[in-house]
């Protein structure tokens, strides 16, 4: 972000409670490679239909997750993150709305944080509705797979949704639910499923709450983020999105800004100062549950 389009975001958010909308981009820096980023590779998630129905598929996407795993439960928060959670703390932010599985905005110390579509460090059986956490899960994969991972110490490219690049995936073995024997599965959104509507509304009541809403890293080409741009630009609230490449939001845009999101992040942090209401010793915002 050049100096001239910040000091034109700081002058129309300056003062303004804002609600935040992030997406894959802004985990990049922490060595989570995007969807659809620019140099992105081109990626075909499995949609839920194919999860569910089709054992072989399933086997192959428990195998790569389970690689990739190990990738992701590394990744630390970038700058970024700690400059969202550093608004949070001082008052700017009525709270942010991630796309992101990765859980990164709460590892910096976000706490107002709605997981959109889900989270990867917990998995959900989908008889019984139990969840288990991810890690558990993982011991129980490694006894299942004795030597299989070391027989495939490179996991290769790995997606944000965990997904990690390992083509031979034959004889790996899922494991099943240990309350109901049932099938578990990721506890996140995949492709062909909605995002739960208790969720949708407690992301449309932080955007009410806002008055300006701030997009980060995401290209908002899948209409579960693009709505809440929409949703605050028919309020007639400022829109700024950061993202490197065109997003499906750039026609809504009060500003776009083609920036990194780490860099761009810390600078509106170092600028933006407390809201008046902020300052003035309000109370602490309330908008309904927040979707830990």
């Amino acid at each position: 972000m050049d100096r001239g389009q910040l000091r034109e975001v700081l002058e129309l958010l300056s003062g303004r409670p804002l609600a935040v909308l992030t997406g894959a981009g802004l985990s990049t820096d922490s060595g989570i490679p995007d969807y659809r980023g620019p140099g992105s590779v081109p990626r075909n998630p499995m949609t839920y239909q194919q999860f569910v129905s089709d054992e072989a598929l399933r086997r192959r996407y428990w195998a790569r997750n389970h690689a990739g795993w190990r990738h992701m439960r590394r990744a630390e928060p970038n700058g970024g993150h700690f400059a969202l959670a550093e608004l949070e703390q001082r008052g700017v932010l009525t709270g942010l709305i991630t796309q992101n599985v990765d859980r990164l905005h709460q590892a910096a110390g976000s706490r107002k944080v709605i997981d959109l579509h889900g989270r990867f460090d917990r998995v959900v059986c989908l008889d019984c509705r139990t969840t288990v956490d991810r890690a558990a899960l993982a011991l129980r994969l490694e006894e299942l797979n004795a030597g299989w991972m070391a027989a495939r110490s490179d996991a290769g490219d790995v997606a944000p949704d965990a997904d990690a690049d390992v083509s031979d995936t034959e004889g790996f073995v899922i494991a099943a639910c240990d309350v109901c024997g049932g099938m578990l599965k990721p506890d996140f959104v995949y492709f062909g499923e909605n995002v739960p509507k208790d969720r949708v509304a407690a992301a449309y009541a932080l955007v009410d709450a806002a008055a300006a809403l701030l997009v980060a890293g995401s290209s908002l080409t899948v209409m579960s983020g693009l709505r809440f741009v929409r949703h605050a630009a028919k309020q007639d609230k400022p829109v700024v999105i950061i993202n490197r490449g065109r997003t499906r939001g750039d026609a809504l845009a009060t500003v776009k800004v083609e920036a990194g999101t780490s860099e761009s992040l810390q600078a509106l942090s170092a600028g933006l100062p407390e809201p008046a209401e902020a300052a003035s010793g309000a109370s602490d915002w309330q908008a309904g549950p927040v979707i830990r």
